[in-house]
């Protein structure tokens, strides 16, 4: 182990650098594997997104000649994607995974945590951040925009931190989450004002290529998308629903009882650490409430799927390095618990009967993240986050 140690310990593991050009690497990895192959539906679903606004279409309609399924994001993803979709798809989309990618870095490299923390989450979340990046997903930003809304309210950036809650919240609901860490804002009212501020800007903004008629009447579509979407998810259609609902519903056989019997305990456990407002003060407090709503966002979401677990899982290593105290073993098994079955159970070398068999099955990708929540949750209620050393330092 002494040994293993050692050779992590090295500065090729610890340079940002490589770091950077890993993440890259896999970033333009990915478009190749999925553009030569023409595995890139997603993209096509988002560069429409911008075209049909253009052209005064319907965003979440099915249009089987351009692409399978159809849109369930936001009519402001028209002016996200825009930059890309006037490009042509193989400049567009390379471009498109890079700026993900790029971004979600920059967002862990501005966390309040030590090299240490940003260092293991790049190395630890890099599998999933390449299944995410073979969907081409939005998650990767997604997961950025709640990174960025937590370091904007510890840096007093109120007012980014409200742009970045109403952003993640126009395009995908999940960026309302950030409103989690409205509690530990020293600006409360600013962050109150300027979220209402951005809203309203925000709604506007695709009206830049469009009008005012055709945005309401897709803010209304985009509405009863989501509903139809969840209703599906509910019924444990094809690879949505890998949470903790739709776990618990596909390993008992039930898809009829209603979530809100998972929801209700779930969302007075999140609530629970709240109660403990002598802790708010300590840094490694408050980046377990970061853990614990990028956690929670996925296991209570009828839209998780597995390239969703990018916020999670980067959840998980803040769980694990952002504490005051040294680690268990059993911390430690529960990490490779994640890495195992969550992070590498949907790769190739797991072999296919277990994959499609038992994993995807019964939504076990759930399981380890629900387990590493509800130690977080626990340890939240009990522990006691100040770092004894700094205090004796200081």
């Amino acid at each position: 182990m002494k040994q293993l140690k050692d050779f992590f310990r090295k500065p090729f593991f610890s340079d940002y650098r490589v770091l950077f050009g890993l993440w890259m690497i896999l970033a333009v990895v990915s478009f190749f594997l999925k553009y030569w192959h023409e595995r890139h539906n997603n993209y096509l679903i988002f560069k429409y997104v911008f075209w049909h606004t253009i052209k005064g279409t319907s965003l979440y309609a099915q249009y089987p000649l351009e692409f399978k399924d159809c849109n369930h994001y936001g009519p402001l993803f028209s002016i996200i994607i825009a930059p890309f979709a006037l490009l042509p798809d193989f400049i567009g989309m390379l471009l498109w995974l890079v700026v993900l990618t790029a971004t979600l870095y920059y967002a862990i490299r501005k966390m309040p945590v030590s090299d240490r923390v940003q260092i293991f989450i790049l190395w630890f979340c890099a599998q999933e951040l390449l299944s995410a990046l073979f969907m081409q997903q939005f998650n990767i930003a997604t997961a950025a925009m709640i990174i960025a809304t937590f370091t904007c309210i510890e840096r007093g950036k109120d007012e980014w931190a409200a742009f970045w809650i109403v952003i993640g919240t126009f395009v995908k609901l999940y960026g309302i989450v950030g409103l989690a860490f409205f509690v530990f804002s020293k600006h409360k009212g600013r962050l109150a004002s300027h979220v209402l501020m951005w809203a309203v800007i925000i709604f506007a903004l695709p009206m830049l290529i469009s009008n005012f008629d055709y945005q309401i009447s897709q803010y209304s579509e985009w509405y009863s998308s989501l509903v139809m979407k969840n209703a599906s998810n509910e019924m444990l259609v094809g690879m949505q629903n890998i949470s903790l609902l739709g776990m618990v519903h596909r390993i008992s056989g039930n898809a009829d009882f209603s979530n809100l019997y998972m929801f209700a305990p779930g969302l007075i456990l999140f609530l629970l650490p709240y109660l403990r407002t002598r802790q708010y003060k300590n840094i490694d407090f408050r980046l377990a409430f970061l853990a614990s709503t990028m956690i929670f966002v996925i296991l209570f979401s009828t839209s998780s799927e597995s390239s969703t677990y990018i916020i999670a899982v980067i959840g998980v290593v803040i769980w694990y390095a952002a504490v005051p105290w040294e680690r268990s073993k059993w911390d430690i098994a529960l990490m490779v618990f994640v890495f195992l079955l969550t992070c590498m159970s949907g790769s190739d070398i797991v072999p296919k009967f277990i994959r499609k068999g038992y994993v995807q099955a019964y939504s076990l990708k759930a399981l380890p993240c629900t387990v590493v929540w509800l130690r977080l949750i626990y340890e939240m209620c009990i522990k006691d986050y100040s770092n004894k050393e700094l205090e004796v330092e200081s």
